[in-house]
């Protein structure tokens, strides 16, 4: 394997989406640091060093150019960590032949598993026992205030919703096949489904919905993806654990990707009244969306946006996704 590009995670062990990202990357056989953040704000590692208020986690740099969304982090690592340089895919060959379903299987990832399946797990948790603290906090993300007893109310409600979305996945594996694709080796699409349920998994109560004798080949599948991913994590160097000082000083010390790689669309920029090299500010259109980062539009394709950022410690390129985020022009008095 070639020496690869320094990878950097901000993350927190509490974290879902940290554990998905921590899959891929031990399932593309990829070496990573990382830098601990608290599960709320402030995250001055994020804000302050680097000058980006996007405030959901992960986060995940590869040297000079950070990466926001699960979604774009993961064809980030596909771009710059491929097949032809030793490393693994998560788009891998259908087993009988031909092309993969690249598309489709990050269509489902994203729309099916992050955005319908994962909210409905998320709606298991002891929401009544966590601190006001954790609870503002998550209102704030949220854009409006959390209801803890309504939560715990419906909470047989959305047990019986998650144990409809499991009979989805048992009918798609129930011809025996190893992944939800037919690929041979887990994709995305794997991963995606996998970190929500094994999350979903264990909750107290959630036997009633992994239930191995009305849903084996889901329960088949899951744990075989869990025993492949600790497999594939023992092999894996252990995360050197940075402090954010560190983590930003590096960061902006390494190279950034051209900016051509990304490019700019100039027919797209002119629908959306932009033009490179103007200030502009970036959030997602649902939870965070009060959280805009700005900076200098630098790249715009129509799968990603790429801002410069001024944070404390030095410039960085920050990366964003077309889809289900907004991009809009930053108050004069931002910059």
């Amino acid at each position: 394997m070639s020496t690869q590009e320094p990878v950097i995670i901000y993350r927190y062990d509490t974290s879902p989406f940290s554990h998905k990202i921590d899959n891929v990357l031990s399932l593309k056989k990829i070496n990573y640091s990382k830098v601990d953040v608290s599960p709320t704000l402030p995250r001055p590692e994020i804000t302050d060093y680097l000058g980006i208020s996007y405030r959901r986690i992960p986060i995940l740099a590869i040297g000079n150019d950070i990466y926001c969304d699960t979604s774009l982090i993961i064809s980030a690592l596909e771009r710059r960590f491929p097949a032809e340089k030793g490393f693994e895919t998560v788009f891998p060959l259908p087993k009988n032949g031909g092309s993969p379903d690249t598309g489709l299987i990050r269509a489902f990832s994203k729309f099916y598993a992050d955005d319908s399946l994962f909210p409905l797990a998320a709606d298991l948790l002891p929401w009544a026992r966590f601190p006001k603290a954790f609870i503002d906090d998550r209102s704030k993300l949220r854009g409006s205030a959390i209801n803890t007893n309504a939560i715990a109310e419906n909470v047989p409600n959305t047990q019986s919703l998650i144990s409809s979305h499991v009979l989805l996945v048992e009918e798609q594996l129930k011809d025996s096949r190893e992944w939800l694709f037919n690929t041979v080796r887990p994709s995305i699409a794997d991963i995606s489904v996998h970190f929500v349920f094994a999350w979903a998994r264990s909750f107290k109560g959630s036997n009633t919905i992994f239930d191995a004798k009305k849903f084996p080949f889901t329960i088949q599948w899951l744990d075989r993806m869990t025993a492949l991913i600790n497999k594939e994590r023992q092999a894996q160097a252990v995360a050197t654990k940075l402090s954010g000082e560190d983590a930003a000083v590096k960061i902006t010390s390494y190279a950034h990707e051209p900016y051509n790689v990304v490019g700019f669309d100039v027919g797209d920029a002119s629908l959306l009244r932009f033009a490179i090299g103007d200030v502009v500010q970036v959030a997602p259109v649902d939870t965070g969306r009060s959280y805009p980062t700005t900076g200098k539009l630098v790249a715009l394709s129509q799968e990603e946006i790429t801002l410069e950022v001024q944070g404390s410690k030095g410039l960085v390129r920050c990366h964003f996704p077309r889809l289900s985020f907004f991009i809009r022009p930053a108050p004069l008095t931002k910059l």
